[in-house]
């Protein structure tokens, strides 16, 4: 079967009678035309089901109407939640996403960038970059051609415009829920290359010394954290950690890693949240549908998003930078409660 010839522009001035120029105008409403011209186009757009071409608009206007975001991983309900925000508020100002996957990989998270700067898009945000372990360069060099907007880091770099949660006292509220519910030994569960995780094992490492307890102790890192298969790696390890440790809470760095840590006490037949608190970080919309509904901590994913759109086009726009941190909240569910006097 022939396929069908794609309209042009040139279709639509023929049809409707009028210049390709006063056809650009009506597409991109950039300059007056009389209403009955504008009805005319739009009847032989219809007619034609003529779509503009996107890359010739953004040659002519010199601006590309696409930005691009470099995510971590697809896994995470967390990072869908934070791309919601970002379309949500990037679509009121007519522009489109590019979005790449870097795989918790800080060499392929230099890959997705340097390959959406190659498509030319008018701005990046990245999602929890691994700023520790990529070289500073990169990034001071890449923000002198294209505006960058960094959700979730700490490593500061001139020119770079910052959103996000201070996951650091976020820790600390968990960590404190936790301990006024008078548990003293207390699992860290995290993954590896992650900031993010570095800074609340950075956190629970000094709460622990703070209590003369050796923090090493109740250290685990079930590898990746972002993956299809951190439930389930979660679960695996503490599978083999619950039973001999004298922890009565365990504090994960995210909600996937407080799934698998309730996976792991229900198929030990170990009570949550009697013999054992879970608490994990982000409230994701999964940690209202496990049993026992999981404790975290809210890290507004979806504000996240929107707020790093709106820094970057600020940034395109005015060359403007800033520096945004929210709040996070504690949600307090079923999968915490009093540390037991001891387990049975």
């Amino acid at each position: 079967m022939e396929q069908k010839r794609k309209a042009t522009i040139v279709d639509v001035a023929k049809r409707a009678g009028v210049s390709v120029a006063t056809v650009s105008r009506v597409v991109n409403a950039n300059y007056p035309v009389k209403e009955e011209t504008r009805k005319k186009v739009q009847e032989a757009i219809e007619a034609l089901d003529y779509v503009p071409n996107v890359q010739a608009r953004e040659l002519n206007t010199q601006r590309s109407s696409t930005i691009g975001v470099v995510v971590p991983g697809l896994y995470n309900m967390f990072f869908a939640q934070v791309i919601d925000g970002i379309e949500d508020y990037v679509r009121q100002d007519d522009y489109s996403l590019l979005l790449n996957c870097a795989q918790n990989d800080p060499k392929q998270e230099m890959k997705c960038i340097t390959a959406l700067v190659a498509r030319n898009v008018s701005g990046i945000i990245v999602i929890s970059p691994n700023t520790a372990h990529i070289k500073e360069s990169f990034y001071a060099q890449l923000v002198r051609r294209t505006p960058l907007v960094f959700i979730n880091a700490y490593h500061y770099i001139p020119d770079v415009s910052y959103v996000g949660n201070d996951e650091a006292l976020g820790t600390q509220e968990a960590l404190h829920h936790l301990q006024g519910l008078g548990h003293e030994r207390i699992l860290f569960v995290r993954g590896e290359k992650s900031d993010s995780y570095q800074i609340k094992e950075d956190t629970f490492r000094v709460a622990m010394r703070g209590r003369g307890i050796d923090p090493d102790r109740y250290i685990i890192n079930i590898g990746e954290g972002n993956s299809v298969e951190t439930v389930d790696d979660t679960a695996d390890r503490l599978m083999n950690v619950l039973p001999k440790t004298d922890a009565t809470a365990v504090f994960c760095c995210n909600d996937l890693m407080g799934v698998g840590a309730l996976n792991a006490a229900n198929a030990l037949g170990i009570r949550v949240p009697d013999d054992l608190s879970v608490m994990g970080f982000d409230n994701i919309a999964l940690s209202r549908y496990v049993s026992p509904k999981l404790t975290t901590m809210d890290q507004n994913m979806f504000r996240l998003g929107s707020n790093a759109a709106q820094l970057l086009i600020e940034r395109i726009e005015t060359g403007q930078t800033k520096r945004v941190t929210l709040d996070n909240t504690l949600i307090a569910r079923e999968s915490t409660g009093m540390a037991p006097k001891k387990r049975d």
